[in-house]
């Protein structure tokens, strides 16, 4: 199948609001950008790619490009993000926690109709936003997907075909309960440009951006550079078995490091 390159981003605050958007603390604000940081990352993949074309997952064509996707849902898509990703004729795919509409630090119903208006793409990153996912059984599974996107569509008033897997915890019940809900691209945090298929659903992995990443992180990224993206690759398979053998004493490890 083809190959494409998509880059993961999640939160841009002002300065080092890191929990004025999405969701509060440190592991959570690992992943955000401030907007002064995040203005420099796009201004990099402008100058290395200034023709740059951004994909529609639901009107997915064979011409090579970058997806910018955003996790979570925070209030942060419907400003600065989308207007900063406009301003370079860009479009992001901005993957919402649907439970999270209308609270603090999160998109509003009518931010969501305003960015679909504006030509961004709006898809499903579940109900609740479960810690591990691939834990979850099919019926929960099953719940967090129809449900999330019967809300999405009830509020654009359109069909939602695109979601993304939080918190890296894929598997093919993951991938097959998605498929099932109806979504026809699957967004999945394995760092690879290879395309994959669960059914009639496209599974693409992305590159992760963090909040101590160089600008030059993200132009080497979407100009399709080997180095960043073998690197990405051997610490994903490393931070997976270490989830795989760990369990929740992985994500306990990772919580009193980054809280440190």
């Amino acid at each position: 199948m083809a190959r494409v390159l998509a880059i993961m981003y999640h939160d841009v605050v002002e300065g080092d609001a890191w929990d004025s958007s999405g969701f509060p603390g440190a592991a959570a604000a690992s992943y955000k950008l401030s907007r002064a940081h995040f203005a420099s990352h796009l201004e990099a993949v402008s100058r290395i790619t200034p023709t740059i074309h951004t994909p529609v997952a639901d009107q997915w064509d064979q011409r090579p490009g970058v997806f910018f996707t955003f996790d979570d849902g925070g209030a942060s898509f419907f400003s600065p993000i989308a207007g900063m990703l406009e301003a370079h004729g860009w479009r992001g795919h901005f993957f919402i926690t649907t439970d999270r509409i209308g609270t603090a630090g999160f998109l509003t119903r009518e931010q969501l109709r305003e960015l679909r208006r504006r030509g961004h793409v709006i898809g499903s990153h579940s109900c609740s936003h479960p810690t591990r996912m691939s834990h979850l059984t099919r019926e929960q599974l099953r719940r967090e997907w129809i449900e999330s996107k019967r809300t999405l569509e009830e509020i654009l008033g359109a069909p939602v075909t695109a979601a993304s897997v939080p918190g890296g915890y894929y598997s093919g019940t993951v991938g097959a309960t998605a498929e099932e809900a109806g979504f026809r691209t699957l967004f999945h945090s394995e760092p690879t440009s290879a395309v994959g298929a669960c059914g009639q659903c496209r599974l693409v992995g992305r590159y992760v951006v963090r909040r101590d990443s160089a600008p030059e992180l993200s132009a080497s990224l979407a100009a399709g550079r080997v180095a960043p993206r073998l690197q990405q690759w051997a610490n994903w398979k490393v931070k997976k078995a270490a989830k795989l053998l760990a369990g929740d004493l992985y994500l306990r490890w990772r919580g009193k490091l980054l809280g440190k």
